[in-house]
Order: structure tokens, then sequence, then C-alpha cells
């Protein structure tokens, strides 16, 4: 769906709501909803929707990795496995 299409006036919504939801699940798209011509709001298909999440919450990961190497907290692969060997052999005894 091209994105000049995906644009309605809430009217649109409010009238074809039905039709909306339809063309949104099968087309794994969105909706931009405007009232009085401003873009107000996005009507999205959950898939896309937890696919969204999904991908934001991999970002903040790996941006908050990124801020933790840059402050020096972060250890090298060597140490990490040194760190398991020795817990094991603590919890083994």
């Amino acid at each position: 769906m091209k994105l000049r299409d995906s644009v309605k006036p809430i009217s649109y919504l409010k009238k074809h709501t039905a039709e909306a939801l339809r063309s949104v699940n099968s087309n794994q798209g969105s909706l931009v909803i405007t009232q009085h011509g401003e873009a107000k709001a996005v009507l999205q298909d959950i898939a896309s929707y937890e696919q969204t999440r999904e991908s934001l919450a991999l970002l903040k990961m790996l941006a908050q990795s990124a801020r933790s190497i840059r402050e020096g907290r972060s250890k090298t692969l060597e140490d990490c496995f040194a760190d398991v060997r020795k817990h094991a052999r603590e919890s083994g005894k």
C-alpha cells in the first residue's frame, strides 16, 4: 500500500472501521489517521505492531550495550568464561 493511499481522515475511519481493519490486516500495513489535516494516529495490524516492538527492544539493548562498552563496563570473553568456570567450581563444592 502506498503512503498516499494509507492516509485517511478520522471521518473515514468512523464510517469504514471494518474495511480499514481488513485492509491493514490483509496488507500487514498501516493507516495514518488525520484530524483537521494533521496526522494524529496510526492504525497497524497486530503482527506488524509486535514486530516493531521487538525491533525497538533489540535496538534498545544494542544502544545500552554500546553505552556500557563506551563507559568501560564490559568484560572480555576470556574473563566471562573464567567467571563461569569459577562459579561452577564454587557451586560444585
